[in-house]
């Protein structure tokens, strides 16, 4: 009977035959020995609950100072300019400085550029308090601190994108994503209320300078954080120069063959050029045209319907492991974003505009999230901030554009015209986009080099990755051979 028992120690018996390392069963995992996906998978991680908590706590922080400090700057100046300043300062710097951000990035420890981050937060904060205590705060001080805070939010984006993969992995990445995502629609949530209750309990002055305490954990916790540069497996790829502007030529240079990140990048980038967020400030112009009891009271349901959508829509996804990442998916996760707010936009009863609010919030985390996940699988691990610096330049700085597709033209035009028509102009980007990945995915063999490659890397097959660039498999090559290089670039 001992005979017959084998550890898995011993070599398998002779009449057992081992495929051989070309074999298709070598390549791609059966179906019934592929990984079951599991809900809530990130969070199984220790290292993700104490980044998923810190997030919060300096999200929550973000929006609580946005409350104080556009309050005061509105009971002290009623400047309709400055109001405005504050948005374009809010995501311009995305659009300038992520693509920097995320070479940083690629070059130095991702957990410290966090850091200053908070630093520049926690700065903001301090600024604001002291000039709310010494009553002294003029125009050109409230600019000042509007840019110091744009520019944290700069530090912390890219760079905790890039830290977020050392923390959980290829796997589990969509599910980090998800999860962040979501606990961003918990800040937005959350912290406008707490925002609120200090400003009441405090004052606009103590309010703010306790509000500094929230952006503390994150930087308490990154400080031994066993992740970045220093912990990763395998050989580390050669640092690259940081070279301010001339990096985003050259980040949209090393991406162009790569189309599912084209597209997600493209995809993103024209849902934060013609959409963003802008319709949020013309929330309260809808509830009043909407004419539903109270406007203060309508917009505050419209606002949070938008809000809670994108919250369920993290928690529902997770808790039922639903919807792998894949370019068509999020291409028509859009297209159907698209078509609630074109129903918003012409309903006339609020009922019916509250729920396509609401699916409107569920599809744009879903669709978001799922792109900048694809970003991210697809992207070298040498040019992985870079990429990301891409595509957040795309999805967040853009939106200092939406503020005239949906804002200017609205006020010409009225706010429900201007939202269906750029929503309008985005559903057609979005079925050319469709239309452009008709192609057959891997009909050239370079998703199955995609995906041999994630294996080797502990990640998921290629098909996961919505892998369909025939270039994907050599960049490595391209970028080791000085005169293969140069050949791709005269092609």
């Amino acid at each position: 009977m001992a005979g017959m028992v084998r550890t898995l120690e011993d070599p398998p018996p002779s009449h057992v035959r081992k495929p051989p390392l070309n074999h298709r069963s070598a390549v791609a995992p059966t179906p019934s020995h592929r990984p079951v996906r599991q809900s809530f998978a990130a969070l199984r991680n220790s290292g993700y609950r104490a980044q998923f908590v810190t997030y919060f706590l300096a999200m929550m922080a973000d929006n609580i100072e946005h409350v104080i400090s556009y309050w005061v700057m509105f009971r002290k100046f009623h400047s309709p300019a400055l109001a405005g300043f504050a948005v374009l300062s809010h995501w311009l710097p995305f659009l300038l400085f992520s693509v920097a951000s995320g070479a940083l990035a690629d070059r130095f420890d991702p957990r410290r550029l966090i850091q200053c981050g908070m630093g520049l937060f926690i700065l903001a904060s301090l600024g604001w308090g002291y000039f709310f205590l010494t009553d002294t705060i003029e125009v050109w001080h409230a600019m000042v601190l509007l840019l110091i805070h744009g520019c944290a939010g700069v530090l912390w984006a890219t760079p905790g994108q890039v830290l977020l993969y050392d923390i959980v992995g290829a796997a589990d990445l969509p599910s980090g994503v998800r999860l962040n995502a979501t606990s961003r629609y918990l800040g937005i949530l959350v912290g406008p209320a707490v925002g609120s209750a200090i400003l009441l309990a405090f004052g606009p002055a103590y309010g703010i300078l306790l509000n500094t305490i929230f952006y503390l954990p994150a930087v308490l916790w990154l400080v031994n954080a066993p992740y970045g540069p220093r912990f990763r497996k395998g050989a580390a790829p050669p640092k690259r120069a940081v070279r301010g502007f001339a990096d985003i030529v050259q980040a949209i240079r090393e991406i162009v063959g790569q189309s599912t990140i084209v597209s997600m990048t493209v995809l993103a980038g024209c849902a934060s050029f013609f959409i963003g967020n802008a319709y949020n400030a013309q929330l309260p112009g809808f509830a009043e045209n909407l004419g539903h009891g109270d406007p203060g009271l309508a917009y505050s349901m419209l606002l949070a319907a938008d809000a809670a959508g994108g919250l369920l829509a993290g928690v529902v996804l997770e808790r039922m492991a639903l919807l792998k990442p894949a370019p068509r998916t999020a291409i028509v996760l859009a297209l159907l974003w698209c078509c609630a707010l074109i129903g918003f936009a012409a309903s006339d009863n609020y009922q019916v505009a509250l729920a396509l609010l609401f699916a409107a919030g569920f599809l744009e985390l879903t669709f978001n999230a799922m792109a900048q996940t694809l970003v991210q699988l697809n992207a070298h691990e040498e040019i992985r901030g870079r990429t990301l610096g891409l595509f957040k330049m795309a999805s967040l700085g853009l939106r200092a554009f939406s503020a005239v597709t949906v804002g200017l033209i609205g006020s010409l035009i009225g706010v429900h015209w201007s939202l269906a028509l750029s929503a309008l102009v985005l559903v057609a980007i979005t079925c050319v986009l469709l239309w452009v990945g008709q192609g057959p995915a891997g009909s050239d063999g370079s998703c199955n080099q995609v995906g041999q490659s994630w294996r080797k890397r502990g990640g998921p097959p290629a098909e996961q990755l919505g892998c369909t660039s025939s270039r994907r498999g050599t960049w490595r090559s391209r970028n080791e051979n000085p005169s293969m290089r140069s050949t791709t670039a005269r092609s």
